[in-house]
């Protein structure tokens, strides 16, 4: 599972990360109901009510995919991740992390996303950083594509800190 919030690389480092490990991708946004992309496109932040039934079909499509897959979810919070859990206890998280700054010049450079640059705030007070209980490494977005995916390939393969693989 690659997370993190909106603009930081999701799509681009996932769909990446799949294609370096021979497994099937999927975009969490294409899970989506219509009516939570209306209220995104319109500007107004999802609530957990919004978010439960698409999370359950996120965590089905994990649950489908034993041998492997990556999917790129927002995942903000830990309770989203604890639901995706359910479906797939093993799910790894690659946290993609950055200033606002840097993710909000990102976000601008993409026209047409459902996700307007005004939620971007609203994403960062959402996102709770990953835990000692979750699977997961957090890896700056600044760096370049194979740089991330080099990087969370070694600290998943033989993890020796704490930080390193949760």
């Amino acid at each position: 599972m690659v997370m993190g919030v909106s603009g930081s690389g999701k799509s681009t480092v996932g769909a990446a990360l799949s294609q370096r490990l021979r497994v099937p991708f999927a975009d969490a946004d294409d899970f989506h109901p219509p009516a939570n992309i209306a209220k995104m496109t319109a500007g107004q932040p999802l609530d957990d009510d919004d978010r439960h039934p698409w999370l359950e079909a996120i965590g089905e499509w994990l649950a489908a995919h034993p041998d492997g897959g990556v999917m790129s979810c927002s995942a903000l919070k830990h309770r989203y991740r604890d639901q995706l859990r359910r479906h797939c206890p093993d799910v790894e998280f690659l946290h993609l992390a950055g200033a606002a700054e840097v993710i909000g010049r990102r976000q601008a450079s993409r026209p047409g996303h459902f996700m307007p640059a005004s939620l971007l705030a609203s994403q960062f007070a959402t996102l709770e950083p990953l835990t000692d209980d979750e699977r997961g490494v957090t890896i700056d977005v600044a760096r370049d594509i194979d740089s991330i995916i080099e990087t969370y390939l070694e600290l998943t393969a033989s993890p020796t800190t704490e930080q390193e693989h949760r």
